[in-house]
């Protein structure tokens, strides 16, 4: 039996409870040693590392979608639900028209403004795939002439399953 009261027992445990351990404390290397850690080292998610702004150019770009984009997104869902495509989203600096997490495949979806930047879309590429996914680009005119060409080609490109 310990001397103290059950009170300064009850003060102590309080103590222990009331701070919450940060990022790089002690608690953050427990969580991590019990491999339930999410982020990197420091315990930042990849949405904490994202450029300041890059969530909101996101939203920006989902609600000014290209009508190429529209009419893909449409299709991908009708005729792909199984994967699950998001919109839009921030790998790093630069935004994938649509991306499967799951998959490990991102869609671009490029204009006739891109035949401008083939070295930014190429920097773009690497970037993409250094974190592990495939890249596939489509032009505009192409989704918007042949939807189910495009969405077949995606077909085959989902870890070996087709459509």
């Amino acid at each position: 039996m310990t001397n103290a009261s059950p009170a300064s027992e009850m003060s102590s445990g309080a103590a222990l409870l009331s701070s919450s351990p940060l990022v790089g404390e002690e608690g953050a290397r427990v969580a991590k040693r019990r491999g339930k850690m999410r982020g990197n080292a420091d315990g930042l998610t990849k949405r904490q590392l994202l450029p300041s702004g890059a969530v909101s150019r996101a939203r920006e770009l989902r609600r000014n979608s290209t009508d190429a984009e529209k009419k893909l997104w449409r299709a991908l869902r009708e005729a792909l639900p199984g994967p699950k495509f998001r919109r839009q989203v921030p790998l790093g600096p630069y935004f994938a028209d649509f991306c499967s997490h799951a998959e490990k495949l991102v869609i671009e979806v490029d204009g006739g403004q891109h035949a401008d930047t083939v070295e930014y879309d190429a920097a773009c590429t690497r970037f993409i795939e250094s974190e592990g996914n495939r890249v596939l680009r489509f032009w505009n005119n192409d989704v918007l002439a042949n939807p189910d060409g495009v969405v077949a080609v995606v077909g085959q490109h989902l870890n070996g399953r087709n459509i």
